[in-house]
């Protein structure tokens, strides 16, 4: 049996991730972590697609971490997801649970798979002040000014990664840094991709049931609550679309199709992000959401890595 084990369940969205994750925890007595960067808000239930029926089985509730732990609003971000990703991992790892990290947030699942140290380097306000509204040609040269062994890898394409660049590279030159340690793990990822077709209509589908299920009342309430627009807007796709709506800035026809067009090409981004990941060394099994024995081959793959489970 493989020495802490995980099990990852991967996917744009709606591919049907947590209906997998589910029975495979049920199956392989797991625990499911998610990394969605939504659904980790209080009252934000339809629009992230919490599902949570989903986690119940044969009368019995699969254990999940990670949801409904902030309000709407709370800062989070990569590092802090590490932090707690790396705790959870842990403690599941000194029972019999088989930890399942199941979500479409590619930049979640990378960090703790290709875990980057230097995500632990603090934000600077004040030099991001400074450097905000730079041209990027600018920033290009203010990087160059940094001692290479520090920014050598910096990713150069936009002026939110060089800003970040500069930064790291800035606080590493006047402090010390030790990475933290990380626990060891056996990962065995599992991918969910449909032909584009197929992604398309399930998307439609499931926003037409968001939709029906009072996904709008869902963001009514939040305002409600005192969640800024401004907040509801960096959330983006359904939480920024339908408060613009909700603002009269388009019509519930015009709502609808823009949200269809943005998913799908957000759907797109995420499998972008896969293939980069793939090219970075991660092997990702892939599976087509739409076999009628998904579980079976899922389950089948996994037990030949792990064959005394």
């Amino acid at each position: 049996m493989d020495v802490n084990p995980l099990l990852v369940v991967l996917g744009p969205t709606a591919s049907g991730k947590t209906r997998l994750a589910v029975r495979l925890a049920d199956a392989f007595h797991g625990e499911i972590i998610s990394a969605d960067s939504r659904q980790l808000f209080r009252g934000m239930d339809i629009g992230t697609g919490k599902d949570l029926s989903e986690y119940w089985v044969n009368d019995r509730k699969i254990p999940y971490h990670l949801i409904d732990v902030l309000d709407a609003g709370e800062k989070y971000n990569v590092d802090r997801f590490k932090n707690d990703f790396y705790e959870i991992f842990s403690s599941l790892s000194t029972k019999p649970s088989l930890p399942i990290l199941c979500g479409g947030t590619g930049l979640y699942i990378h960090s703790v798979l290709h875990p980057h140290p230097f995500t632990s380097i603090p934000v600077d306000e004040t030099l991001r002040h400074d450097l905000s509204g730079l041209q990027i040609e600018v920033l290009r040269r203010r990087l160059t000014e940094l001692p290479s062994v520090y920014v050598q890898h910096a990713d150069l394409s936009s002026s939110k990664r060089l800003i970040r660049a500069i930064e790291v590279g800035t606080y590493l030159s006047k402090n010390d840094f030790h990475a933290p340690e990380v626990p060891k793990m056996n990962a065995f990822v599992i991918g969910l991709s449909g032909n584009i077709e197929t992604r398309r209509r399930r998307i439609l589908d499931r926003m037409r049931s968001r939709f029906e299920e009072g996904m709008i009342d869902e963001v009514r309430a939040l305002l409600k609550k005192g969640v800024s627009k401004e907040i509801l807007i960096f959330y983006g796709l359904e939480y920024k679309l339908i408060a613009g709506y909700l603002s009269g800035e388009m019509s519930y026809a015009e709502l609808q199709e823009k949200l269809g067009i943005a998913i799908g090409q957000f759907a797109k981004r995420q499998m972008t992000f896969f293939r980069k990941m793939e090219k970075d060394g991660m092997v990702i099994h892939w599976f087509d959401p739409e076999s009628d024995d998904l579980f079976e081959q899922v389950s089948d793959a996994y037990l030949k890595k792990s064959p005394q489970l």
